[in-house]
Parts: C-alpha cells; sequence; structure tokens
C-alpha cells in the first residue's frame, strides 16, 4: 500500500533524508521517498498516517494528509 503525504518546508538533499528517515521509523513502514520539488513524501507499507505527520513534524517539518 502507498500513502503520499505533503511534507513542506524541505529545501535540499539532506531535508530529503531528514524526512526518509523519520518515516522509515515509523511501525509498518517498508520504504520512504521525499520529494522537496514536490512538496511531498511517498510511503509504502500498512502505517498510521498520523504517525507519518507526527514522524516528519517531530524531524522539523511541515506535514499534512
Amino acid at each position: 500500500m502507498s500513502t503520499t503525504i505533503t511534507v513542506t518546508g524541505m529545501t535540499c538533499e539532506h531535508c530529503e533524508g531528514r524526512v526518509e528517515d523519520a518515516l522509515a521509523g515509523v511501525d509498518g513502514v517498508t520504504d520512504a521517498t521525499a520529494d522537496r520539488e514536490a512538496d511531498s513524501a511517498t510511503v509504502e507499507g500498512a502505517a498510521d498516517i498520523d504517525a507519518l505527520v507526527a514522524a516528519v513534524e517531530e524531524a522539523g517539518y511541515d506535514a499534512s494528509a
């Protein structure tokens, strides 16, 4: 299952990596890809959407589903 969330505040490749690492730490995530140009992140797996948003926000970025 694929889920895409909106992530704003990413300005560089390092930011994308931080978001991907934060999402990868959420239970149920098997893969995560962030795209600063699209202001989004796509997650594979069966993770809770609220947990995904919270993980990104804890990493210092704005997120919404």
